[in-house]
């Protein structure tokens, strides 16, 4: 079978945060039958403007491309004043407006995030997911959250043991769930030719 291409997304812009280091621990930690690509250009992504729906600028079709070009999505999200980051928020409207035009429908998606604090950005993941809902994706149920983050990652910045199999987990549900969803695309296109 085929690799599925996991689409990696932090919703902090800060290049050393935790959340950067969720997925990069995820990297690590993902099965041969997935590949992870970390997505790094949420700060270019301008301000979301209907206006520029018909043509929208170059930094959001490389975007859309790259989810299009992903069997699933990881999203880890920090947790600010409560709520998802403005800046993830922004990408996800730019990825599903048009409606028409929403890469993000039926896309196998894991909310995954981690906080300095005990909830491990726990309310910004509930949030996120009803958002992803409204937006058509296929959320995963559960996620992953890493309370007190800080504390757990070693000196080479691996996650610490006692995390890494719930966190294999969403990575294998993630996996299966992009693979399940490919089949019925080609079983789709099948009936319809």
């Amino acid at each position: 079978m085929t690799r599925v291409r996991i689409l990696c997304i932090s919703g902090s812009l800060r290049r050393d945060s935790y959340n950067w280091r969720l997925l990069q621990a995820a990297g690590e930690l993902a099965s041969v039958e997935a590949e992870l690509v970390l997505w790094e250009q949420l700060k270019v992504l301008p301000p979301f403007d209907e206006d520029d729906e018909p043509t929208p600028p170059a930094a959001v079709r490389a975007f859309r491309e790259a989810i299009d070009a992903a069997g699933a999505l990881l999203i880890a999200t920090p947790e600010y004043n409560a709520s998802v980051p403005g800046q993830l928020k922004n990408a996800l409207d730019w990825a599903s407006r048009p409606y028409e035009t929403n890469v993000l429908r039926g896309k196998p998606v894991a909310v995954i995030g981690a906080s300095p604090g005990r909830s491990g950005a726990a309310g910004a993941q509930a949030e996120l997911r009803t958002v992803l809902t409204r937006i058509g994706a296929q959320v995963l149920k559960g996620g992953f959250t890493l309370p007190h983050a800080v504390d757990q990652f070693d000196q080479h910045g691996s996650l610490v043991p006692a995390h890494q199999a719930p966190l294999r987990q969403v990575l294998a549900r993630l996996t299966r769930a992009a693979q399940q969803h490919d089949q019925s695309l080609a079983q789709a296109l099948a009936i319809a030719v």
